[in-house]
């Protein structure tokens, strides 16, 4: 009988640490203010994480003329069967609320470019115990349920946050369409998702565990998921309460899934892809940002591969869309707002132009009624002159 070393027991092991130590996830929720998001967030955690706002309040904070997009951070600290999981929800209050919304997005794209740089920089340092770490592991981008199509900013928002964050879209409110209404939704959502080229988060399929693999593959053919939020419990049955909204047609249980797809949107979340979305928030957005960020180092132009050879970088042949989409972004603002202040300079010049010919004009019709005026009044004294003689 072979005997056992004890290396089957390291999962184990790791198990203890990873139940001593908890988890961070951080969950940014994005859209249009009045989707339901406070709602959902309150009902995804079965907590009142974050309170609702008055509607006289919601009206002033979010109808001013010059109202701008904020970063709103609510942090908690979860526990379940012992093990606790620190909770960071990124809130976005005034997006897509503005008459005029161009460029409503930057802070919201800035906020998750700068939690990378500043992540980076810390494993810089010589002391690292103390990181902080609000790198975004999972975006929700809540779309009104317009049944028609995405619009022109969701479109946008959505490009750009593809490529930095696992991009998760949501449909809220979608008791308010009907079934067949919200099939022809969703199917027109992801034609545009497909033509736009927008990267949404696709759970991993497991080839080896078919149960997974089959869990995995409903997860990815619900995307869009269409949620509805309720914090308030009714009596379905006699002892049994469940979350939903009550209408004077029937009632829409939360957690039903032929009414919608919030228990497969929080299995995503919290029961089954946790880590993986952790993971990859890690392993592919920081790292192509770190890769990026370092590559654009001039400085040294030497590394030194897994044989120990030194290299040039020059040499290496890059991906073809290697790329910051950052500075991509801040190059072509640059670029709109030197061409907006060249034409705004020859306009106001023209407009110059334009004031100096009509004073010119005004000035020498001035001139010539005053030297009428001189000529008149030479001729009325040359005839006092004569009539005195």
């Amino acid at each position: 009988m072979v005997e056992l070393v004890g290396i089957s027991n390291l999962p184990n092991q790791r198990y203890k640490i990873i139940s001593n130590e908890g988890a961070t996830f951080t969950l940014m929720v994005c859209g249009e203010s009045g989707l339901g998001k406070t709602t959902f967030i309150n009902t995804l955690f079965q907590t009142n994480l974050k309170p609702h706002l008055d509607p006289n309040e919601r009206h002033n904070k979010f109808t001013t003329p010059h109202q701008t997009v904020d970063i709103d951070i609510i942090r908690a600290v979860l526990e379940e069967k012992n093990f606790k999981i620190r909770l960071n929800v990124i809130d976005t209050p005034g997006f897509g609320s503005n008459v005029n919304n161009h460029d409503s997005w930057t802070p919201i794209v800035d906020f998750i470019d700068d939690q990378h740089e500043n992540y980076m920089k810390q494993e810089q340092q010589p002391s690292r115990e103390a990181k902080k770490d609000l790198r975004v592991h999972a975006c929700l981008y809540f779309i009104r349920p317009t049944g028609h199509s995405l619009k022109p900013l969701d479109i946008e928002i959505m490009k750009r946050l593809s490529t930095r964050v696992n991009l998760i879209p949501v449909i809220a409110k979608s008791d308010t369409m009907s079934p067949v209404e919200l099939d022809n939704f969703k199917s027109r959502i992801r034609d545009i998702i497909e033509a736009q080229d927008i990267n949404i988060y696709t759970p991993p399929l497991d080839l080896d565990d078919p149960a997974s693999a089959e869990h995995s593959k409903q997860l990815i053919e619900a995307m869009p998921f269409a949620v509805i939020g309720s914090e308030q419990e009714y009596e379905v049955s006699k002892g049994n309460f469940v979350k939903g909204r009550k209408y004077p047609w029937g009632f829409v249980e939360v957690e039903n899934e032929n009414h919608c797809d919030f228990k497969k949107l929080r299995s995503l979340l919290l029961r089954t892809n946790m880590l993986d979305l952790v993971l990859s928030t890690n392993e592919l957005h920081f790292e192509t940002f770190r890769s990026i960020k370092l590559g654009n180092d001039e400085n040294n132009d030497e590394i030194v591969n897994e044989n120990g050879e030194v290299i040039k970088k020059s040499s290496i042949k890059k991906p073809r869309r290697f790329h910051n989409p950052k500075f991509k972004e801040e190059e072509d603002a640059l670029k709109k707002y030197f061409t907006e202040q060249v034409k705004a300079e020859e306009q106001r010049f023209r407009q110059w132009e334009t004031n100096i010919v009509n004073e010119r004009y005004r000035l020498n019709s001035d001139l010539e009624e005053m030297q009428a005026k001189l000529k008149a009044l030479e001729e009325s004294v040359k005839k006092l002159q004569l009539g005195k003689r």
